[in-house]
């Protein structure tokens, strides 16, 4: 089944319709680094992070693993270790998972830019908590923290996002 995300900022999935936040930038066909956009498309979850100090662990079929104070993920392009899970602090530029603010209490690694990883491309396109009133993210896809845990206990290995663009 598809979670099905479009560009007005709400989603559908089995037979329920959630608000969520998309990318400052829209949503585009054509990701790049740093244009604020969620990219289209249909992508798969990998897996979950989340803050132990703050959320119990999420119930569902994927992966999950508790985030740590120092951990990151690298945006730097033209690094080696470009849209991976890094240690902070690292040599080249990284988005820092564990946050001040609730956004990354329960992050899904998603596929986008994964296999294989290409420079320039986008990188840290997540599924995470919203802020308060689902302001636009960086390009990832927010929901609130409650909806969030139940799509990820009805997520099965073969569901998919679907960004759609229109």
């Amino acid at each position: 089944m598809d979670l099905i995300v479009t560009s007005d900022g709400t989603a559908e999935w089995n037979d329920r319709r959630f608000r969520c936040a998309l990318g400052r930038g829209a949503v585009v066909d054509d990701k790049r680094e740093g244009d604020g956009a969620t990219p289209s498309g249909v992508h798969s979850l990998l897996r979950v992070l989340y803050r132990p100090d703050r959320i119990a662990p999420p119930q569902g079929e994927l992966p999950v693993a508790a985030l740590r104070p120092g951990d990151g993920w690298c945006d730097a392009p033209e690094d080696s270790r470009y849209n991976r899970q890094v240690r902070l602090p690292y040599g080249a530029s990284c988005e820092e998972l564990w946050r001040d603010d609730r956004v990354y209490d329960l992050i899904v690694v998603t596929d986008f830019n994964d296999t294989p990883v290409v420079p320039h491309r986008g990188s840290a396109i997540f599924v995470h908590v919203a802020k308060p009133g689902y302001t636009p993210t960086e390009g990832c896809i927010a929901f609130a923290l409650d909806d969030l845990r139940l799509i990820l206990s009805q997520w099965r290995s073969d569901d998919r996002i679907r960004v759609v663009n229109g």
